[in-house]
């Protein structure tokens, strides 16, 4: 069992950045220590597919403060988990990105994406990222649905590109060309998500989401990705006005 959080501060080794730690030998509380943190998860979802600046960094998360942003940068700088570095010109601009280490957590985020999709309380319809998206497909994808289709799929989500293969039972889904590709989503990324996790139909979402190719075969990839059981509630009438 983890202890409370202490107040103490502790440096990470060549960082001056200081968090609080568990000050407890489980490897989940050092995890917690230096990704527990509210927005560090979602930071690293962010980099997941690829480095980002800054300012795309901010306009993905939509909650987050410039201040708190830059703090969370240098606090996973500091852990090893993402490094910054400058492009050469013309475009010299400052870009952060995963290590390799930080991207060995993908498997973290797919974990805990299925047990909280079992969550009873958690509520539908919110506002996903680009790359949220794509990585819940990583997630959720049922190989054994794949069966004998053997296409590529299109997704056009403002300015970036995703290509998903369909290939021999496999699933491989990242940032990627769509030219040649057998159907093309292109629009609003939540209206996607409306068609493949809440039961929307693609006429319901045409005003915001286009479908370009096989129509047969799109009503079948959106069919790839079922959601678990919810897990029973526990929380009674009683129990909440207690």
């Amino acid at each position: 069992m983890l202890c409370n959080r202490q107040v103490i501060k502790y440096n990470y080794g060549f960082s001056n950045v200081k968090k609080r730690a568990y000050l407890d030998g489980c490897a989940v509380a050092h995890a917690l220590d230096i990704i527990g943190d509210r927005w560090a998860m979602p930071i690293m979802r962010e980099l997941m597919l690829g480095p980002k600046r800054f300012t795309d960094l901010r306009a993905s998360l939509p909650g987050i403060s410039a201040n708190v942003l830059t703090q969370r940068l240098e606090e996973l700088e500091a852990a090893s988990i993402l490094i910054r570095r400058r492009l050469p010109p013309p475009a010299a601009s400052q870009i952060y990105e995963l290590t390799d280490w930080g991207r060995e957590s993908e498997i973290l985020f797919q974990v805990l994406g299925r047990w909280a999709c079992r969550s009873p309380t958690m509520q539908p319809g919110q506002p996903m990222s680009n790359v949220s998206v794509i990585l819940s497909m990583r997630t959720m994808i049922d190989r054994g649905r794949i069966g004998d289709m053997d296409a590529a799929i299109g997704m056009r989500f403002g300015e970036e590109v995703f290509r998903a293969t369909l290939k021999s039972g496999d699933f491989i889904i990242h940032r990627g060309e769509t030219e040649d590709a057998d159907v093309i989503f292109s629009g609003d990324q939540n209206a996607l998500v409306a068609v493949v996790y809440g039961g929307a139909r693609f006429e319901d979402v045409a005003d915001v989401l286009t479908v370009e190719g096989d129509r047969e075969l799109a009503e079948r990839f959106i069919r790839l990705f079922p959601l678990p059981p919810k897990a029973p509630s526990t929380v009674t009438p009683e129990t909440t006005a207690s």
